[in-house]
């Protein structure tokens, strides 16, 4: 017989929560390198948004309660309450979850690795080419070559790459990719909207007027 498994939500014994299949909370994390507090920084150090403890209880196949208290035990272990060295990160509660933030103190160091280590490296090509999207989305690669006079396509890929750029459906016309901008890439240049971004669109031609180019190249990807 199948023994009872225990509720992470609750710490009882009984089924298993909803949408966690049983075999995925066969195992216990307390038998993993660093027990349960180690497989706790494993999912926060890959969690992109602030994850509630409910939900990391049920991927730890714990209680709720087990996991407050290993987030509680965490965030004072990074701020240098147990006797180690305060880290250049720390474990906060943000909202209605948990995430590992980089600590304040150190905005101005991240801040340089971040511009020097994106912005900064874009090449020239790169910034005219995601010029001419941002202005001029949803836009093809083609339109996008006929306004810059060169191929783009490697261009693309690499602002693809960065997360500034992403594809979002087809040209009804021709079938080839539209791209447009991000959330990533008005979170970069500090604007919560596109209206919000310098007058440049009046200085570059209209993509109605590069109607066709996309056939002309045969472009469909």
């Amino acid at each position: 017989m199948t023994p009872p498994v225990q509720d992470p939500v609750t710490g009882d014994g009984g089924s298993p929560p909803d949408g966690v299949a049983a075999d995925e909370l066969a195992f216990d994390v307390e038998d993993l390198p660093g027990g349960a507090a180690a497989a706790l920084e494993a999912v926060l150090m890959v969690a992109d948004e602030p994850v509630p403890a409910v939900r990391l209880a049920a991927v730890l196949a714990l209680p709720v309660s087990r996991v407050e208290e290993l987030l509680a035990e965490l965030a004072a272990e990074y701020r240098g309450e147990r006797g180690g060295r305060q880290r250049g990160f720390e474990l906060r509660r943000a909202g209605e979850g948990w995430r590992i933030y980089s600590g304040p103190a150190y905005a101005d160091v991240v801040g340089r690795f971040v511009l020097d280590g994106q912005t900064a490296r874009l090449t020239q090509a790169a910034l005219e080419t995601l010029a001419v999207v941002a202005y001029r989305q949803p836009v093809t690669r083609g339109q996008v070559s006929a306004v810059r006079g060169v191929n783009v396509d490697g261009v693309v890929r690499t602002l693809t790459a960065r997360g500034l750029v992403a594809e979002v459906g087809t040209d009804p016309t021709s079938g080839a990719v539209l791209y447009a901008t991000t959330g990533y890439f008005l979170e970069r240049m500090g604007v919560s909207s596109l209206d919000e971004l310098p007058p440049l669109a009046p200085y570059l031609p209209d993509i109605d007027a590069l109607d066709g180019v996309d056939q002309a190249i045969g472009e469909t990807r």
